[in-house]
């Protein structure tokens, strides 16, 4: 079954330096091919999948064993596109089976990662208390959201002026490259000219 790749896009938040936190999570099923019904089959017992995951400098932030489902987290320090690899440990299976493995994979950013159900009861909060503790998460989302979002902005106003810049200056050099032409192109007649005594 070899391998499963997915970007998970941009993880957004704030300035390059200090990057923040975020721990974004994924949930995954896997479904395997039987051949005697010609289709998928609900669950997988017995697989077991690898999950790695790098970040955009290729460092590696989780390599995990895990079983034919479940849930893995992980600490992003670095905003922009993180690589999920998911592998099949079981080649027997996979050969068994036709080499057909379906993957079901849903990411969670954000404050989509928190449980909080677990969260209420884990610090015993009141349903007031757990609505507030969502609403303050969704607004930390929204301002890094914002910062990140500055950021790029910033970015593409340096890669847009730097690409004007450019242009200027291509366009400075082809003036002086037609004006020397024309200069050379004049002298070269002239001096054609005087030699033919047409002068």
């Amino acid at each position: 079954t070899g391998g499963s790749q997915q970007g998970l896009g941009e993880l957004g938040g704030g300035s390059r330096v200090p990057a923040p936190t975020r721990r974004p999570a994924g949930n995954y099923r896997t479904q395997l091919w039987d051949k005697q019904s010609e289709s998928f089959l609900p669950s997988t017992p017995g697989l077991g999948m690898h999950v790695e995951v790098k970040d955009p400098d290729g460092k590696v932030v989780l390599s995990r064993q895990y079983g034919s489902e479940g849930r893995f987290t992980f600490t992003s320090h670095t905003p922009g596109e993180h690589q999920i690899c998911l592998h099949s440990n079981s080649t027997r299976m996979a050969l068994f089976a036709g080499g057909k493995l379906r993957v079901h994979l849903d990411i969670q950013v954000g404050e989509h990662t928190n449980n909080y159900p677990e969260i209420a009861a884990k610090d015993k909060l009141t349903e007031l208390q757990l609505r507030a503790r969502q609403l303050l998460d969704q607004v930390e989302q929204i301002q890094k959201e914002q910062n990140y979002q500055r950021y790029r902005e910033e970015r593409f106003r340096m890669t847009s002026e730097s690409t004007n810049q450019r242009v200027l200056w291509w366009s400075i050099a082809q003036t002086i490259i037609l004006i020397l032409t024309g200069i050379w192109q004049m002298r070269h007649l002239k001096s054609f000219f005087e030699a033919k005594k047409l002068v």
